[in-house]
């Protein structure tokens, strides 16, 4: 990648990326089509430390993130007199090396590891996403999370007259996008800091925010506090993250997560503290059972052992017989442990995964799609032949990835094959920024239930016997009480509410943005901000 790339972030002179493809297809959906996982949703890290390379502290925080968006990643660096952007769709190392690092000087940076849960996969909707205010500061964000009032901030965007046509091949389609643009466009009368304490209680839904401009590393977390934050001590400053995993990786010490509604603001004099929303703690359940690494730890609780003991649990509601307990890598292999050990049934390593597969660029011919799971799964059939397996896995979505793995399992000479699931059925879609099917595609919604196990399930997948963790059972793993968790992918409550479906959705803004470019079309000799100022 060309270092011409890296300029200066100025709206009169955008960064570009005329080498970059216009679009990439996740290679877990279309070309491994088995592969059915829930999309996690996007990772963000920030960093103040004068004296320190912060884009390479950026950096190693975002592969320590990387697992948690794959499509695009970016750094944003200010020194106090700029603020330089530099993103593109792939994976942290594909993006970055030694020579693009080395020229990102500064003292302030925040990154980005994207997996689109609004807007398109584009090079524009990458981020840090770049807007300058007035006064010609720069303001460079990072956004974890998904809104769900998008077309109401699109219409305050448009109102203001700040939201392009599409016919502009630069224009971002994201939720992130239209809270930079907004915070600008206060800041042109105020502070940053004090734009954001006035724009952020108008943002409804999942957002975690770092956000930067020459000088200062911001922070936010919404009210409700859906998707973790935490804030961590450098020798000489201070980082903020997704994951207390991303504090170790840098060599940070966790100080605290950043609370539910409160916004924190980093510069040469300290971390200063400000509550633009009362806390209504609503962290989302399935950061424990599959979004988070197994380092990490979430109210105080380690990923891992809830893992642990969800599996437990998982063993006493829904014994197996069986000779060898085997987890589905990675996120399943904890469960699988606890299970194990209250089980009495051995443990072992029946899967190995290929960790270089994820997603590439490279696409695959129809040939090698056709091994599916195989390109990231490969069993020990020494271990497996012969045996009776219960087989640990975090969740089933679609049902794709345990068909072809039970499959696989039997072809490998496994007897039987009973199947625990470590989280309840999944039933609803998340509007908080994790991309699961749509109801209709969740196996769970679409087969029968008798006395309820799901026996429709089971036999789609070809299971010997299915079972899935209570409700109940998960929560009681994470010690954390159930008013303080969202667990509507499972029981349909949304804590936040949500508006009609037509107001919102993935790709919501492209079609705000085709109708106001439909409006434009019909102006006569009308110009084009007129037309999507209106109203």
């Amino acid at each position: 990648m060309e270092l011409s790339h890296l300029l200066p972030a100025r709206e009169n002179h955008p960064v570009s990326d005329e080498s970059g493809p216009a679009s990439v297809r996740d290679t877990r959906g279309d070309d491994y089509p088995v592969d059915d996982s829930p999309r996690e949703e996007c990772g963000v890290f920030g960093v103040w430390a004068p004296g320190e390379q912060v884009a390479k502290l950026t950096y190693f925080g975002l592969y320590a993130l990387q697992h948690r968006g794959q499509e695009a990643a970016g750094i944003a660096v200010g020194d106090g007199a700029q603020v330089l952007v530099f993103k593109d769709l792939g994976l942290v190392s594909q993006v970055f090396d030694e020579q693009t690092l080395a020229a990102m000087k500064g003292h302030v940076a925040v990154g980005h590891t994207r997996y689109s849960t609004t807007g398109s996969t584009t090079w524009e909707n990458a981020q840090p996403v770049f807007r300058t205010t007035a006064a010609g500061s720069g303001i460079a964000m990072g956004h974890n999370g998904n809104l769900v009032n998008t077309a109401e901030l699109a219409t305050r965007v448009r109102e203001a007259g700040l939201l392009p046509t599409r016919t502009d091949r630069t224009v971002a389609t994201t939720d992130s996008d239209l809270i930079a643009a907004l915070l600008a466009h206060a800041a042109a009368d105020s502070t940053i800091e004090r734009a954001a304490m006035d724009l952020l209680p108008t943002l409804r839904g999942a957002f975690c925010l770092a956000f930067m401009d020459e000088h200062t590393l911001y922070a936010a977390r919404d009210p409700q506090g859906v998707h973790p934050l935490c804030l961590g001590r450098l020798e000489r400053g201070w980082v903020v993250a997704s994951e207390t995993a991303a504090l170790d990786i840098v060599g940070a010490s966790f100080v605290r997560e950043i609370e539910p509604g409160e916004l924190l603001a980093i510069d040469a004099d300290g971390v200063r503290s400000s509550r633009f929303a009362g806390p209504d703690p609503k962290g989302c359940v399935f950061e424990y059972v599959y979004l988070a690494r197994p380092d990490t730890a979430i109210a105080g609780r380690s990923v891992h052992a809830t893992r642990v003991e969800i599996g437990r649990r998982l063993a006493d509601e829904h014994p197996a017989d069986g000779d060898l307990v085997i987890g589905v890598p990675e996120s399943g292999t904890p469960a699988a442990i606890g299970f194990a050990l209250a089980s009495g049934i051995p443990y072992g390593q029946g899967l190995v995964k290929n960790a270089y597969v994820g997603r590439t660029f490279i696409q695959p011919s129809q040939t090698i799609r056709q091994l599916g799971i195989r390109l990231k799964l490969n069993p020990l059939r020494e271990i497996i032949r012969g045996q009776r397996l219960v087989v640990v896995d975090d969740s089933i979505v679609r049902g794709n990835t345990q068909r072809a793995l039970i499959r696989m399992l039997r072809e490998s000479g496994a007897i039987e094959v009973h199947v625990r699931i470590a989280s309840p059925p999944v039933r609803w879609p998340c509007f908080y920024g994790i991309d699961f099917a749509s109801p209709a595609e969740l196996i769970a919604n679409g087969l029968g239930t008798t006395d309820g196990v799901f026996e429709g399930v089971r036999r789609s997948i070809g299971a010997d016997s299915l079972g899935y963790i209570s409700t109940q059972g998960m929560i009681a793993a994470t010690e954390q009480p159930a008013s303080r968790l969202c667990s509507a992918c499972f029981d349909g409550h949304y804590p936040i509410p949500l508006p009609t479906e037509a107001a919102f959705g993935k790709n919501v803004l492209e079609g705000m943005l085709d109708s106001a470019a439909d409006a434009v079309a019909r102006e006569v000799g009308g110009d084009n901000v007129a037309a999507l100022s209106r109203p």
